[in-house]
């Protein structure tokens, strides 16, 4: 027999694969694919305080072994998520994280003091908003700025904290240490790296914001590498994701220290690739005598 269940923060997971946020909304459309009960949990599309539209211009751009996107963190906000969302969400019969952002303090307190008494599970940090009070500097680029945001939500926070880190960040080994002596219950990693693309003939940047967020199976190494280097320096679980495309792919993430691992930009390449991915994993399991993921996380 063998068992693919994670435990994080005092939360229990069926498998170690989670949806990524912004890969599958809040999984209404990919529910007539498969049942959404098979997966170890779903990352909400990122949401904050109040509903935003999103960019304008291009947002999606294909680019080699990966995309980039520019979204803009459309959402229906806190109080549509909590109203017409969470309600489908909590009858899939899998783990529900919350992915918040904002662009001020107040609005994350605020954001997270609204979540507190909903049925979700764990809260989802995303610190690689901009802080418009600061010059727009991500949240997550310095360790100070990160700490403090961290130290103020988790006070506020009812729920297990899982802070997403950006790549993008000035040292990611510091940052996750930041965000681990600020009370953070377990680590995500990594998130888009910034990335640009020109269109040659317009002679224009493609996205109207200049730069956009890199993902897929590019950054996979990189990320890898990010998730061995926090998992040797921080005793927090840690979910990793970056280019995971197959259940190989996720193996690597927890033995390079993950517990569980998202996956992303598949969704768009093979909308039930998860499936793939989780039987992937426990024919693995079963072909190399693997009773619990606990015998391989952080083998490297």
């Amino acid at each position: 027999m063998i068992s693919t269940k994670v435990e994080i923060c005092g939360v229990e997971f069926k498998n170690p694969v989670i949806v990524a946020s912004g890969t599958f909304g809040f999984g209404r459309e990919y529910a007539e694919y498969f049942p959404l009960s098979r997966l170890g949990g779903i990352s909400s599309k990122g949401l904050t305080l109040n509903k935003r539209d999103g960019n304008k211009g291009i947002r999606i751009y294909e680019v080699a072994s990966g995309i980039m996107n520019s979204i803009g963190l459309q959402n229906p906000g806190i109080d549509g998520f909590i109203e017409n969302e969470l309600p489908f969400m909590e009858k899939q019969g899998t783990v529900i994280l919350a992915n918040v952002g904002g662009n001020t303090l107040e609005e994350y307190i605020i954001s997270v003091d609204k979540l507190n008494d909903t049925n979700i599970d764990i809260i989802e940090l995303n610190i690689s908003c901009p802080n418009v009070k600061k010059g727009g500097m991500a949240f997550g680029i310095r360790s100070k700025t990160a700490y403090e945001v961290v130290t103020e939500v988790r006070s506020a926070c009812k729920k297990p904290l899982i802070v997403k880190l950006s790549p993008n960040a000035e040292d990611i080994v510091e940052m996750a240490e930041s965000c681990t002596k600020a009370g953070a219950d377990g680590l995500s990693l990594v998130n888009t790296f910034n990335g640009m693309a020109i269109d040659i003939y317009n002679r224009k940047p493609v996205f109207n914001n200049i730069t956009a967020g890199l993902s897929g199976p590019c950054i996979k190494p990189i990320a890898l590498r990010m998730v061995y280097e926090v998992s040797k320096a921080v005793d927090i679980p840690i979910i990793g994701l970056g280019g995971i495309m197959d259940y190989g792919d996720a193996i690597e993430f927890i033995m390079a220290g993950a517990h569980c691992i998202q996956v992303g930009t598949a969704n768009f390449i093979k909308p039930d690739i998860s499936i793939d991915i989780i039987e992937g994993i426990e024919e693995f399991m079963k072909d190399e005598g693997i009773k619990s993921l606990d015998e391989i996380r952080g083998v490297v």
